[in-house]
């Protein structure tokens, strides 16, 4: 495959990457063997910053599928030619969206590994991961036709999910905040189904986090009779 938005032309050199470590022992994969970001100058980032942050509200508004990339480059408020010069094609820009916000959840679980209470540390992540579904279901139709859907990246991102909610999910049970017959895989189905759910009516923007609710209700323990 080609490579990711990450790994596109810089408009200059020195700077810093665009997301801090995984703290050490949090049990959390990295993406950053495959989004990492050349150096750049501190305008060329925010430019950077600006596009992905663009392209990111678009897709989940419109879908990847039906929106220029001269439109998004207006809404991030640079010229054509800085958007090519980050992303030469529309392929690096959808993978270096999915990854950014497969990243970002990945950030929020290592985050969330050292909350006060685990269960709520999970509840907070499914809520995010929602949130990221309405944008990753036409990401992820525009990738698998360009890309395929065993490429490196779509692989490399479904396994960073599914060790950040596993993370989450063990510290939960072990915590005995969460019963101890769920598996991570489980609620990534559950959620998935949520996603779906809120879509086909979307028009009851309060539905999502009350499903959530009835899932954390689901999976709370209950004490012995």
């Amino acid at each position: 495959m080609t490579g990711t938005g990450r790994l596109t032309q810089s408009e200059g050199s020195g700077g810093s990457s665009p997301r801090a470590g995984t703290p050490a022992g949090s049990g959390v994969t990295s993406l950053r063997n495959i989004t990492a970001a050349p150096p750049m100058r501190a305008d060329a980032r925010r430019n950077y910053d600006r596009l992905i942050a663009a392209a990111t509200a678009v897709f989940a508004e419109r879908g990847a599928d039906d929106v220029s990339l001269e439109e998004i480059a207006r809404r991030a408020e640079v010229g054509i030619g800085t958007l090519y010069r980050h992303f030469p094609s529309r392929q690096s820009l959808l993978e270096a969206v999915y990854a950014d916000q497969v990243e970002g959840l990945e950030l929020l679980a290592a985050k969330l590994l050292t909350a006060e209470s685990p269960k709520a540390a999970l509840a907070e992540w499914l809520r995010a991961m929602v949130q990221f579904g309405r944008t990753k279901r036409s990401l992820s139709a525009a990738l698998v036709e360009m890309i395929g859907k065993e490429s490196e990246l779509l692989s490399s991102c479904a396994a960073v999910l599914r060790t950040s909610l596993g993370a989450l999910l063990e510290r939960a049970q072990q915590a005995g905040e969460v019963r101890q017959d769920v598996q991570a895989a489980d609620l990534l189905r559950l959620a998935h189904a949520l996603i779906l759910a809120a879509d086909w009516y979307a028009g009851d923007t309060s539905q999502a986090d009350r499903m959530l609710g009835l899932l954390m209700d689901g999976l709370t323990t209950r004490p012995a009779d």
